[in-house]
C-alpha cells in the first residue's frame, strides 16, 4: 500500500521590501517551527483525565523520516507501523491508520478513533503494549506506542529459531499473554474485549516477555450486557464459532482466540495453513491428535517436533487449557484468570476440564468437528 500523507512542507514567507531592497525575515527557531506544546487535542478528548500525549503530524513525520520504508516495521489491515525516534531519543512504534474517503466515513472514523483513545487511556499492564500518544489531524490518525523490539510470536513461530524452540520461553509467552487478557476482562471496568487476539498481535521483548498489541478492534462491554452485537471483524482461524454465526461478541470470544494461540505454541503451526491450495484450519487439524494425546498420554504426533525438551506436566496443562478454550461451547469456556491459575499450577486441570463430562465436546460436537463450521480463509483484521 502506498504511503499516505507526505510530510507537509511550509511555504517560505514573502519578504517585505524597504526602499526597493528586500529585507530579510527573522530566522525561525526550532521552537517556532515545531512547538514543544502543540495545539490542543480534538474536542471530546480533552475531558479525559489520563489521555495520552497529543502530537502533531509534522512531529511524527520527522520522527519517522517522513514515514520512509526504511522505518516500516509492519503492515496490517488497519494501517502501517513505523519505527520512530522522538526528540528526547525515545524509540517508539508509530501506527499510521488507513485513510478513509467521504465526509460520513471520516466522521465515523473520528468517532471510532476517539473511542479507541478513551479505551486505551485507562489500560496499564506489563503484558499490554503501552500507548504513549496520538495524532488526529483531519484524515491523518496515528498512535504512538512503546517499541517492543523482538517482533511478534507469529514471526518467531514461522522461522522456528532456537529461542522460540525453548520450552520455558513458550510457557512465558502463554502465561504472560493470559495475564494481559485477564486484566482486560476482569481488571477493567467496563470489561474490554480485545477482539483480535492472534500470534501476530503478541509482541515479544528480548527476554520473550509478551505484550498484547493493537486495540483497534477492541470493544467495551458493560456489567449488565450479556454480549455485544457487532460486525464480524478479526482474523479467520481465531474467530469463535458463535461470533461468526450470530455476530455475538463476549469476553469468551477472546478466550477462544487465546486457545488457538495455545495450539500454535503447542504444535508450532499457524492458525490457518495451506496444504497445496487447500487452507487447513489448525483447530480442525489438531482435533484427532488432541484426542489421541489425551487418551494415550503420547504427545509425539501433536507437539511441535522443533520444540526442545519440555516439561510433560506443564505441557499437559497447556493442552487442557487449549481444549477448554477452543472446543467447549461459549458459556462453558473458562475465564482467563482460571487459565492463568492452571498454567501456574495453582489449581488442577479438573477446574476447567472434567474428563468424563467434557470429553463429549471433543467426541460428540466440538465446534470444529467439521470443516464447514467456519470459513477456512485467512483474513487481515478488518
Amino acid at each position: 500500500m502506498a504511503l499516505c500523507g507526505l510530510f507537509n512542507r511550509r511555504k517560505a514567507n514573502r519578504h517585505p521590501t524597504t526602499g526597493g531592497q528586500p529585507q530579510l525575515a527573522p530566522q525561525a527557531t526550532q521552537e517556532q517551527s515545531e512547538p514543544e506544546h502543540p495545539k490542543a487535542p480534538p474536542s471530546g478528548l480533552e475531558k479525559l483525565e489520563s489521555v495520552p500525549k497529543f502530537y502533531t503530524y509534522e512531529q511524527l513525520a520527522k520522527a519517522t523520516a517522513d514515514f520512509t520504508n526504511n522505518n516500516l516495521i509492519g503492515v496490517g489491515g488497519c494501517g502501517q507501523v513505523y519505527r520512530g525516534e522522538l526528540p528526547d531519543g525515545e524509540v517508539v512504534a508509530i501506527k499510521k491508520l488507513k485513510y478513509v474517503a467521504g465526509q460520513a466515513e471520516m466522521e465515523g472514523a473520528q468517532l471510532q478513533f476517539e473511542t479507541e483513545i478513551e479505551t486505551i487511556s485507562r489500560v496499564r499492564h506489563r503484558n499490554l503494549v503501552k500507548v504513549i500518544g496520538y495524532c488526529s489531524d483531519k484524515a491523518d490518525k496515528l498512535f504512538v506506542c512503546e517499541f517492543v523490539p523482538n517482533k511478534s510470536l507469529k514471526y518467531h513461530l514461522q522461522r522456528k529459531g532456537n529461542q522460540i524452540n525453548n520450552w520455558s520461553n513458550r510457557m512465558k509467552i502463554a502465561l504472560g499473554s493470559a495475564k494481559g487478557l485477564t486484566y482486560l476482562h476482569e481488571g477493567c471496568t467496563p470489561t474490554i474485549i480485545h477482539r483480535d487476539i492472534k500470534s501476530e498481535n503478541i509482541l515479544l521483548d528480548h527476554n520473550f516477555e509478551p505484550k498484547i498489541a493493537d486495540f483497534g478492534l477492541a470493544k467495551e462491554i458493560l456489567d449488565y450486557q450479556t454480549h455485544v452485537s457487532t460486525k464480524l471483524k478479526g482474523t479467520f482461524g481465531y474467530l469463535a464459532p458463535e461470533y461468526v454465526k450470530d455476530k455475538r461478541l463476549t469476553d469468551k470470544s477472546d478466550v477462544f482466540s487465546f486457545g488457538v494461540v495455545l495450539l500454535e505454541l503447542i504444535t508450532g503451526k499457524q492458525a490457518v495453513e495451506k496444504e497445496g491450495k487447500v487452507p487447513i484450519n489448525l483447530a480442525i487439524w489438531a482435533l484427532p491428535l488432541l484426542k489421541q494425546a489425551l487418551d494415550t498420554d503420547d504427545y509425539k504426533a501433536l507437539v511441535d517436533p522443533n520444540l526442545q525438551e519440555y516439561d510433560i506436566n506443564k505441557m499437559t496443562r497447556m493442552i487442557y487449557c487449549a481444549v477448554a478454550c477452543v472446543y467447549k461451547p461459549e458459556k462453558s469456556r473458562p475465564k482467563m484468570s482460571e487459565i492463568v491459575e492452571v498454567l501456574q499450577e495453582r489449581i488442577g486441570v479438573e477446574r476447567i476440564w472434567v474428563s468424563q463430562e467434557d470429553s463429549k465436546f471433543l467426541y460428540e460436537g466440538a465446534p470444529y468437528s467439521n470443516a464447514a463450521s467456519l470459513p477456512n480463509t485467512m483474513s487481515s483484521s478488518a
